[in-house]
């Protein structure tokens, strides 16, 4: 299940194996939350668990980029597949998330 951490002044946000519009509403209200209540900088997402996202999912990192860069933070990502990589690149999210290796 998706997994929510403060390490340092970053949100580590550890997906589900299923990124879709179920779990859409509950991991951006977490997520928000921790942004808005904590000392968050940057939010990075992890995708190690993950096999399969949908839009929503997009949806989601996206949502997370609008509220961080208000406060000047990034967005990154790691642990991403070749399936996610590819959706990124599709979706355009390569321009705004950095994914490490």
């Amino acid at each position: 299940m998706e997994d929510f951490q403060i390490i340092d002044n970053c949100l580590m946000v550890r997906l589900p194996e299923e990124v879709d519009h179920h779990l859409a509403s509950y991991i951006c209200e977490n997520a928000d939350r921790f942004i808005l209540q904590q000392n968050v900088a940057h939010v990075i997402f992890d995708f190690e668990d993950t096999r399969f996202m949908d839009s929503s999912g997009i949806g989601i990192i996206m949502g997370r980029y609008r509220k961080i860069a208000c406060f000047g933070g990034r967005v990154y990502a790691i642990h991403v597949d070749r399936q996610i990589q590819r959706m990124f690149t599709l979706a355009g999210l390569n321009k705004i998330v950095e994914v490490l290796a």
